[in-house]
């Protein structure tokens, strides 16, 4: 969450694996990929476009 606090933009899951100082390989892309869509079925992120995430607006 702390990548999306400093964010001005929506994030894609390479950009977060990024910020995360993860390999950007398929595998690890796909796995954050998938929690962030999970974070998004919770409403504690918005998907503005397919695969654009960000927080919420109040």
């Amino acid at each position: 969450m702390a990548v999306f606090a400093e964010a001005d933009a929506p994030l894609r899951g390479r950009n977060v694996c990024g910020a995360m100082d993860l390999d950007l390989m398929p595998n690890n892309i796909n796995n954050v990929r998938i929690k962030l869509k999970r974070l998004t079925g919770r409403g504690i992120l918005a998907e503005t476009e397919p695969g654009l995430f960000t927080r919420p607006r109040p």
